[in-house]
């Protein structure tokens, strides 16, 4: 992507307005503050609530555990104006103006944090009894379903299905989880990573069923492409998410073959005083080179540092932020805590650190002598030491990184 149109040194922007009140909008709103910005800043969420964090949905707010997961953050404090329950639904560069439900709103700097979208089951629209889970009136849509223990079917085995059917069968609930590919995790993980993983869903009384296509959903149950019928007070679709970035159609703003928003190095967009952040954009990564699209929480933490660096040093002249991460999640699932951070796409070599049939293990990937990835089970410490090493590039020494019982930083070349 070429260098985007937007010149340091311009004139200090007054308005800054973020749309989307998720964790990337709301940490955004927050670091304008935090680097001194003094204008206005708008808080624009489609969403009535009180902005809040999403992984707390498929865990207690899911079993009723708590009642909402609202960021604790002083708005009014901050001077930030929240505009709740207004929809954006198109957006003109050229007139630097946001298009809502409640009408045009001027800004002098837009922030895209819009986030990402479930993919709906074909054909499921509208079947009593078939939920998404990504929003917290899902989760409470849920919860009394689960409180009942009804016999619940997960559509998709991927880490939300996972978390999902841990919750369900945590209540009680008879879970069946029936997913197109061969194994759980096929988009996210490869064959030999993933298999280990398919024995959990046994171990914790949910049955696991791949190579299984939903052919259609009736109240109470999902039919299979082999016939096969299974009972389901409900039915959980968990296949995926796309950017939320349909609204942006006829705006001039350049998306990619996901629909996301193509971002450059500093989270600018093709647009002149436009950024992106979090779920809805891509971005640029030296590290991998490659561009790299990722739908996860510490994404859209992370993120809107650099947006928020960007926006207020640009009209000083400042050199722009890069954004290059090293990705990170973590998923909760079986009893088991799973940490990733990396991108393993272009590794040479996979180890081992431990046995997958226990309960604690690692695998680490590398390129040359380099750490570029690691999928930690149960072994947090790894993580740590492992994600530190990614960032520094330090060399390696495969025969003692091998070894589960050294620590990794004392597997260094």
């Amino acid at each position: 992507m070429s260098e985007q149109t937007q010149e340091p040194g311009s004139s200090a922007p007054r308005r800054v307005v973020v749309a989307g009140a998720g964790m990337a909008g709301v940490q955004t709103a927050v670091a304008l503050r935090e680097q001194g910005f003094t204008g206005t800043v708008s808080l624009i969420g489609a969403e009535p609530h009180q902005p809040y964090d999403r992984p707390p949905l498929s865990k207690a707010v899911l079993l009723g555990k708590a009642e909402g997961s609202a960021f604790d953050v002083d708005f009014e404090a901050l001077g930030i104006e929240l505009r709740l329950g207004c929809e954006v639904r198109g957006l003109r560069p050229g007139d630097h103006e946001l298009d809502t439900e409640d009408g045009p709103v001027p800004y002098d700097v837009l922030v895209v944090a819009t986030g990402a979208e479930p993919i709906r089951l074909p054909g499921a629209e509208g079947v009593p009894g078939v939920h998404l889970l990504r929003t917290l009136d899902d989760a409470e849509r849920l919860r009394p379903v689960l409180a009942r223990r009804q016999d619940i079917v997960v559509v998709g085995a991927g880490w939300i299905g996972a978390e999902f059917a841990t919750a369900a069968r945590e209540a009680g609930c008879a879970v069946t989880v029936v997913e197109a590919a061969e194994r759980p995790l096929s988009g996210a993980l490869p064959a030999e990573v993933a298999a280990p993983m398919a024995g959990w869903y046994a171990d914790a009384g949910a049955v696991l069923r791949t190579l299984a296509r939903v052919e259609r959903v009736e109240p109470g149950t999902v039919v299979l492409d082999d016939g096969s019928r299974l009972p389901a007070g409900a039915a959980v679709v968990g296949i995926g998410a796309r950017p939320a970035t349909a609204w942006l159609s006829g705006s001039g703003i350049e998306l990619g073959t996901h629909g996301e928003i193509v971002a450059d190095q500093h989270l600018r967009s093709s647009a002149p005083d436009v950024y992106a952040v979090g779920d809805c954009a891509s971005f640029p990564s030296g590290r991998y080179g490659e561009r790299l699209l990722v739908h996860h929480w510490d994404n859209a933490l992370q993120g809107p540092r650099t947006v928020a660096v960007n926006i207020v040093g640009r009209a000083s002249g400042e050199t722009p932020a890069v954004y290059d991460p090293v990705p990170y999640f973590w998923s909760e699932q079986f009893g088991r805590f799973v940490q990733y951070a990396g991108h393993h796409a272009a590794a040479d070599t996979t180890l081992w650190r431990g046995d997958p049939a226990g309960p604690a293990w690692t695998v680490c990937w590398l390129r040359g002598d380099r750490l570029v990835a690691l999928l930690a089970v149960g072994r947090p410490r790894d993580l740590a030491q492992g994600r530190r090493l990614i960032e520094s590039g330090t060399p390696m020494n495969p025969a003692l990184l091998a070894d589960p019982a050294r620590p990794l930083k004392a597997a260094t070349a």
